[in-house]
């Protein structure tokens, strides 16, 4: 757990322009895994029927990769009050994991004000979130620098949308290319440079092995939420104690 000093959570840090810049800079190498992501959900929404409107859109301000791509896997072919409350829902509790990543941020930016704070956190995902872990963890305190991976990942985000749309229609079964492989891999490899050891990792170690038994014993999506909700709960009880 990252703690602070008094003085540093009750001052306000600058936003810079070098702060920015240098996270834009740092987050780039995670761009071609996030941009072959975005692929994928292009691709998906083609195959569904959507516009490149409708695509654009969903990306531009749902903005939340995994569940974007569940809600496509569960798109109906005619939508109705019930259906729209039931992919909302599943929308919010997959997208719940947020409020875990933002509350880590407090002990640095809560001071941050929120005229800055609250649009820089709709850019919030994982990627940037764990740039700025580091960078903060090296002594880093430029609020600017989380925005700055923000503002990058956002634009790969819609652009990557975008060309997979185009490419949706032409290359038939994502599936036969292994995109449907790109969020796992994508989000182990994530997982591999947060390891802690067994003990500081276990909500990874219970969260994944449940939803790998929820998936297999009962299908669907439920696994995603089952298999977060074990792994909060797991990491709670962790002891963060060195």
């Amino acid at each position: 757990m990252i703690r602070m000093n008094d003085a540093t959570a009750q001052s306000p840090s600058a936003w810079t322009r070098d702060g920015f810049r240098q996270g834009a800079i740092e987050i780039l190498p995670l761009m071609p895994g996030l941009f072959a992501f975005g692929l994928a959900f292009g691709t998906v929404a083609a195959r569904k029927g959507f516009t490149l409107l409708d695509a654009l859109a969903m990306s531009a301000t749902v903005y939340a990769g995994v569940a974007q791509l569940v809600a496509l896997e569960t798109w109906p072919d005619k939508l109705t009050l019930p259906v729209i409350g039931g992919i909302v829902l599943v929308t919010a509790l997959i997208s719940s994991r947020f409020l875990l990543i933002g509350a880590s941020l407090r002990p640095w930016l809560g001071s941050q004000p929120a005229s800055k704070m609250y649009p820089a956190l709709f850019l919030l995902v994982e990627p940037n979130w764990l740039t700025s872990m580091r960078y903060h963890a090296a002594g880093g305190s430029d609020p600017a620098y989380l925005l700055g991976g923000g503002v990058v990942i956002y634009f790969f985000w819609v652009v990557s949308t975008a060309v997979g749309y185009a490419l949706g229609t032409s290359i038939g079964d994502p599936h036969t290319f292994g995109i449907d492989m790109v969020m796992p891999a994508f989000f182990t490899a994530m997982l591999i440079s947060m390891w802690r050891g067994v003990r500081l990792s276990a909500g990874m170690l219970v969260g994944g092995g449940v939803a790998i038994a929820v998936d297999f014993l009962f299908g669907g999506v439920w696994y995603l939420i089952v298999g977060a909700l074990a792994g909060s709960i797991a990491g709670g009880f962790a002891d963060d104690r060195k």
